[in-house]
């Protein structure tokens, strides 16, 4: 289900631009519809083109600089700032420090010479323990036919083999293991080409579902509108449009949102010259799809990546401004951007965008997440209409429900 459920989400997003390019304001062709869709996609494809051949870069670069700093910062956070950490604490609250280490006992088994030819030593311990000491080599157990066993030193087994068993030896391991590592390479290959494949054949199949929808929107609208009883059909019209209404702010505002987002991110990370500048933005913008707790997470990783990124030590005052920026960003985003982007009618509580994220990544994991919101705004719309309506029933007044 999941391409024609993101077909009907791509057909949604693009119908407007669709029926703008195809449709004049007075009513007349511009273009056909087929050639709008068309247009559209050559403008998306082109998008997804731009951000893989001049943005991927950018990217990749940022991860290959993760990469060459990270064993250095891992170093600094377990050497410098654990212990500083740790003292800061033990000096606020002495009940976290740990005692002291107890005195380490001498060695109860001393190296002492053993005789040439000794491939075991087996040493008692004053609390009634042995203590076994081997070849560093490594001995071959093999039993010797009374009952008992024989130790033999591995590098004189291996001396006592012929050359031809030797050679017979090597090579089988070392085909054995060329094989394993083969086979795993091949497996590895096999899963990535089909992965690929398989994403490339759905994204192209919700394109062409979604193509097929735009098309015959018109048509799709008249034919469900058909299916409802005549004396229904002026509360169908009420609902789809409310249902409209939500899923324009929820889907194309929040849309809108991520890139706005993103960008300002952007800015202030390189005013406050923060590490990575681009992979934080891009995953400021991708979590920003995500209402309420996108924000918190990608608040997160900038913070603390502006914490470390001056030269010496914690960048306490970086990090302050940073999130101070961020904050500005969505207080901007709350108070100018969301009443004009959104609108006021397309809101839904902050409680219930919470319960609808909880209940949807529980239940589908980042896909229900991604679709919950979505849904819960049409559940909303159902809801309000229908309780408005039983209102109006009871009391006999005509409730303003297209609110």
């Amino acid at each position: 289900m999941l391409p024609f459920i993101f077909a009907l989400l791509l057909a949604y997003i693009l119908s407007p631009l669709v029926r703008r390019l195809s449709l004049r304001s007075d009513g007349r062709t511009r273009m056909p519809a087929g050639a709008a869709i068309l247009l559209c996609y050559v403008a998306l494809l082109g998008a997804i083109a731009a951000f893989m051949f001049l943005l991927m870069p950018r990217l990749s670069k940022d991860v290959a600089r993760i990469g060459r700093e990270a064993p250095g910062l891992y170093e600094k956070l377990n050497n410098e700032w654990v212990p500083d950490a740790a003292q800061w604490l033990e000096e606020r609250f002495p009940s976290l420090k740990s005692p002291a280490p107890a005195a380490q006992e001498e060695a109860v088994v001393q190296d002492l010479p053993v005789p040439p030819g000794t491939q075991l030593v087996v040493t008692p311990l004053p609390d009634g323990r042995l203590a076994v000491q081997l070849e560093p080599s490594g001995v071959d157990v093999s039993p010797n036919g009374s009952g008992g066993f024989t130790l033999t030193p591995r590098e004189e087994a291996v001396e006592a083999q012929q050359l031809e068993e030797k050679l017979r030896l090597w090579t089988k391991g070392l085909l054995g293991g060329m094989q394993g590592q083969l086979g795993d390479v091949i497996r590895a290959t096999q899963k990535f080409f089909a992965a690929v494949i398989n994403s490339i054949f759905k994204f192209f199949l919700v394109l062409m579902i979604a193509a097929f929808i735009m098309l015959d929107l018109p048509k799709l609208h008249a034919f469900v509108r058909g299916l409802f009883p005549s004396r229904s059909r002026d509360d169908y019209d009420i609902i789809v449009a409310g249902i409209d209404r939500g899923l324009s702010g929820v889907i194309r505002g929040q849309l809108i949102i991520c890139i706005v987002n993103g960008s300002f991110s952007y800015i202030g990370l390189v005013i406050f010259s923060v590490n990575y500048p681009f992979i934080l933005a891009v995953v400021a913008a991708v979590l920003s799809l995500i209402p309420i707790f996108g924000s918190i997470l990608s608040t997160i990783p900038i913070v603390l990546v502006a914490l470390v990124s001056g030269d010496q030590g914690l960048d306490i005052a970086r990090a302050a401004f940073i999130l101070a920026w961020i904050i500005g960003i969505h207080f901007v985003e709350a108070n100018m951007l969301n009443p004009k982007i959104i609108g006021t009618a397309a809101k839904m509580h902050p409680v219930l965008v919470i319960f609808a994220l909880v209940l949807g990544e529980h239940s589908y994991g980042l896909t229900g997440a991604l679709l919950a919101v979505p849904t819960a705004s049409i559940i909303q719309v159902l809801f309000m209409y229908f309780r408005r309506k039983a209102w109006r029933v009871e009391t006999g007044v005509q409730p303003a429900i297209t609110e």
